[in-house]
């Protein structure tokens, strides 16, 4: 037991981080109880298959709008302080809506509000913890931290969160909007505990306008090449991913054949592989550096988009998204890592900010494509769509990569 605590959380990680992984842990935990949950509380409402769409958007819409201010806030102010609040603000909404679910008071515009609120705090909330790790963490075992935060998070957002959830639902509709609720709680309760600090502090930030920081950190991104390359890389592949999975249900259904039930299973299995990411991120990256990896997941990508186009047999698409899992983490850790190191202290809510919402706009832009494709020319077509465009990037992406290296190859050392 000792020696499995010492693997998860190595000394070297510092004390702070054992209050950041567990409360990373927690809320994705409540967070994934709720991709479960979410969608049967307002199917339990409406049947109308516009209205339980809108509320996906709904709550993916603040990212969109306040993304770039929320960056910019977070680099005025305490992140710790940031996070604690996001999280109590989300507790205290979840708890009232859950609260009046169970005694029977959910109307549909509701729903909506909580869920345009959550993601509302997300955007300050993510943003915030991920500038306060690369405070409260040596900047060298970086890579170890987001490691052990893409495995918990994968294992707790996307495996053990929804069968919790819609466990929870049975039980009581309410229920599971209450445990999230519970979980954003003690999270800011461990968040408060951290003891560290921002290494730079804004004391011209009252002198400066909110639009002039923004426009500060999309400036600085865009002239830092190692950075900017990775902004337009997931955006594109976002694109394509999005494009192609847009209809995924419909795919597995349609062409493989699958029930319900192996649909979800299906689902699991990027996350099996997923878990695996840590792992192999751990063997292979001091071995090959960060730039091979980051290669390699173009070519993966692009072969995973190539195999699904032709494939027909639900054997072969549980084992090519197991290893997109795998690809998936590996990829975050890496990408996450790199743009860490890169990035001044002074603007990392405003940097990571601006390249999630190249994250969330490329995938919001590749639903919809996906979706006007599939409908237009058959089940098949946005996986092509997107085999051909990962071709193109990789073959764009390919030499810019060589500036967001983060440690070299043994063979170069």
């Amino acid at each position: 037991m000792q020696s499995l605590r010492t693997f998860v959380l190595p000394a070297e990680l510092g004390r702070d981080f054992r209050k950041i992984w567990p409360a990373s842990a927690i809320s994705n935990l409540g967070d994934g109880a709720m991709l479960a949950a979410g969608p049967l509380l307002v199917a339990s409402i409406t049947d109308q298959p516009l209205a339980v769409g809108t509320a996906v958007f709904v709550q993916q819409l603040p990212w969109l709008l306040f993304a770039l201010f929320s960056g910019a806030l977070v680099d005025r102010l305490d992140r710790r302080l940031v996070v604690v609040a996001s999280n109590t603000f989300r507790a205290i909404i979840l708890g009232a809506l859950g609260i009046a679910v169970l005694v029977g008071v959910s109307p549909l515009w509701a729903v909506y509000l909580t869920l345009f609120l959550l993601g509302t705090a997300e955007t300050l909330a993510d943003s915030a913890s991920g500038a306060l790790l690369v405070n409260a963490v040596p900047r060298e075992h970086l890579g170890k931290a987001n490691a052990r935060l893409y495995a918990t998070g994968t294992v707790a957002n996307q495996l053990g969160g929804p069968p919790i959830g819609a466990l929870l639902f049975a039980v009581g509709t309410g229920v599971p909007l209450v445990m999230n609720a519970v979980t954003f709680a003690a999270a800011a309760i461990l968040i408060a505990r951290v003891t560290v600090r921002p290494s730079v502090a804004r004391e011209d930030a009252a002198r400066t306008a909110l639009w002039t920081d923004v426009r500060e950190g999309v400036q600085w991104l865009w002239n830092h090449a190692g950075v900017r390359t990775l902004a337009w890389t997931i955006l594109i592949m976002n694109i394509t991913f999005m494009a192609a999975f847009a209809t995924w249900v419909l795919f597995a259904k349609q062409r493989l054949g699958l029930s319900e039930t192996q649909f979800g299973l299906l689902i699991s299995a990027s996350a099996v592989g997923a878990i695996a990411g840590m792992p192999v991120y751990h063997l292979l990256e001091p071995r090959v550096g960060s730039l091979a990896l980051l290669r390699a997941g173009l070519v993966v990508e692009t072969t995973v988009h190539l195999i699904l186009a032709v494939a027909t047999s639900p054997i072969v698409v549980v084992a090519t998204m197991t290893v997109f899992g795998v690809h998936a983490v590996v990829w975050g850790i890496v990408s996450t890592t790199a743009r860490q190191l890169a990035t001044p202290d002074a603007l990392m809510g405003r940097v990571n900010n601006v390249y999630t919402l190249a994250s969330i706009g490329g995938a919001a832009l590749g639903a919809l494509l996906g979706g006007v494709l599939a409908q237009r020319f058959g089940l098949t077509v946005p996986f092509v769509f997107a085999f051909a465009g990962m071709v193109i990037m990789t073959v764009l992406a390919w030499r810019p990569l060589r500036h967001v290296v983060v440690r070299e190859s043994a063979a170069q050392r």
